[in-house]
């Protein structure tokens, strides 16, 4: 008799515990707030009762029902479910989306609240087939996701305009959360002193970025660019110039190209001065794009031992086509300018930018040389000594020569053997210069009152004696410093450089940035 107290006690407690905890989650039902205007709120939350107490006393009879579970403010079966998914499917695809890719994730309750998401999407300024691209971007929330991350993205400077075309880059952002996946990169990328202002155009540029942790491959990209000499200061504007030099890998891509330019004879310090204010040039390919590019100059006939020199003046010349450039160009000099491939191949080692230079530019400083009587043999050598000439406004070039005819009333075969002439400001230092030369009843070359700093020049007035002129170009030792002969290892400039440092000196006066 006591067992069967116990069993019956323990049946009634069972049931009024299922009435007790039954209507308090109707209760809740009810008072929860649907984040969805298009999916109707219960009316009569008692129905959830019913059908769960229909579910704990008939189970076996109502097999397709399962617990209630609160999805989107709605209680839905197994069986609606179902139902439902098949709806927005048939919807969808409707619409050209391909919804393969759609198993595998949660989709919304209604097809009222997918048709708002598409909407949106569509107001965005993405189509049916930026859709398809990447279908997940459906199982994103209008509230929950989309407009979250989107709001972020303007606040931190692309333009509302600018959104749709950003998500169809970099879809996967919109499964991002703004606390902790978005907001630190962004607080990365100001710690490395990439602008404010400049964060839109980082981001628009590579949006990827927004994807990398923090601890991988962006610090140590940073960490080695600042260990090889590249001011801190200035990774905040490489960024800028080149984000992707975040997402390279360091041991793969970076490091590779850092140690075959120095092996070719250029100093890490002027390495990372080139990187400084050319940052793109870390994306060239070694193995594909830099070391052919530098067998080429080679079999131009440009010297293994000025060929640091050359890239220091020019390092875009490492990621340019150049064989087919130095082809056209070498055959234009030879059939132009009657200048063969050995002198073609100084041109280019004095002023490597000559593989770019269009051909009509280098023409017109030639037809004006014509034109005051030089013969093209000697306008030929005049360009081999100092190509610098053919970069020459023509207009400039004709006060120079008006002013050497009139009033210095040199023979012309002095321009044939210094024709830097042309390349100095005739009002800033041929004509103080030469009157201050006047002055003092000094006769001397072109080259010696020319070629030397201002103090230099002050210095060889008040000399006793004349320094012979320095008939040689500027010598680049591989590992060393830039020096012009015969003046005492001085760097040609117009200012004072004595504290500037070797280094320094070599990358002004060879890197034209």
């Amino acid at each position: 008799m006591s067992y069967l107290l116990h069993r019956r006690n323990k049946f009634l407690s069972l049931i009024r515990r299922q009435y007790l905890i039954l209507p308090t989650l109707s209760s809740e039902t009810k008072t929860l707030r649907n984040p969805d205007p298009h999916i109707p709120q219960f009316q009569n939350p008692s129905s959830i009762f019913t059908k769960s107490h229909s579910y704990a006393t008939q189970s076996s009879k109502f097999p397709e029902y399962e617990m209630p579970t609160v999805t989107w403010g709605v209680v839905q079966g197994k069986k609606e479910k179902l139902v439902n998914r098949v709806k927005i499917c048939d919807y969808l695809k409707g619409l050209g989306i391909i919804t393969d890719e759609l198993e595998s994730i949660e989709l919304p309750s209604t097809i009222e609240v997918m048709c708002e998401r598409v909407e949106f999407l569509q107001k965005l300024g993405l189509t049916i087939d930026d859709i398809n691209e990447y279908p997940l971007m459906l199982g994103c929330s209008v509230r929950k996701n989309l407009i979250p991350v989107l709001a972020y993205l303007e606040k931190i400077g692309i333009s509302r305009s600018k959104l749709g075309e950003f998500v169809k880059n970099y879809p996967q952002v919109l499964h991002a959360s703004v606390v902790v996946e978005l907001a630190p990169v962004v607080k990365f990328l100001r710690g490395l002193d990439v602008e404010k202002q400049d964060l839109g155009y980082v981001l628009m540029k590579y949006p990827e970025l927004l994807g990398f942790k923090l601890e991988g491959t962006m610090s140590t990209s940073v960490a080695y660019l600042v260990s090889i000499g590249v001011s801190p200061r200035d990774i905040g504007p490489m960024v800028t110039q080149y984000p992707y030099l975040l997402g390279m890998r360091v041991g793969t891509m970076i490091k590779p190209l850092v140690e075959y330019l120095i092996s070719i004879g250029l100093p890490k310090k002027i390495v990372a001065r080139m990187l400084e204010k050319r940052a793109y040039i870390i994306g060239y390919n070694l193995e594909e794009t830099v070391k052919p590019n530098v067998d080429c100059l080679i079999s131009f006939g440009v010297r293994r031992e000025v060929l640091a020199l050359v890239i220091a003046q020019y390092p875009q010349i490492l990621g340019l086509p150049v064989k087919a450039k130095m082809s056209t160009q070498q055959y234009f000099f030879s059939l132009k300018l009657k200048i063969d491939p050995e002198g073609f191949a100084r041109v280019v080692e004095r002023m490597p930018q000559i593989v770019s230079l269009k051909q009509n530019v280098i023409m017109k400083p030639v037809e004006f040389l014509l034109g005051r009587g030089f013969q093209v043999e000697d306008v030929a050598r005049m360009v081999v000594r100092c190509p610098q000439i053919l970069c020459s406004k023509v207009e400039l070039m004709k006060n120079s020569y008006y002013f050497y005819k009139t009033e210095m009333g040199r023979p012309m075969k002095d321009l044939v053997e210094y024709p830097e002439y042309f390349t100095y400001s005739l009002e800033s230092r041929i004509k103080p210069r030469y009157q201050k030369l006047q002055g003092k009843g000094i006769r001397s070359s072109l080259n010696w009152f020319l070629n030397c700093s201002d103090q230099r020049f002050e210095e060889r007035l008040e000399g006793n004696f004349i320094d012979p002129d320095s008939e040689e170009g500027p010598v680049f030792d591989m590992g060393g410093k830039l020096e012009m002969p015969g003046g005492g290892g001085e760097i040609v400039s117009d200012a004072d450089e004595e504290d500037e440092s070797d280094d320094d000196v070599l990358y002004r006066r060879t890197v034209t940035l």
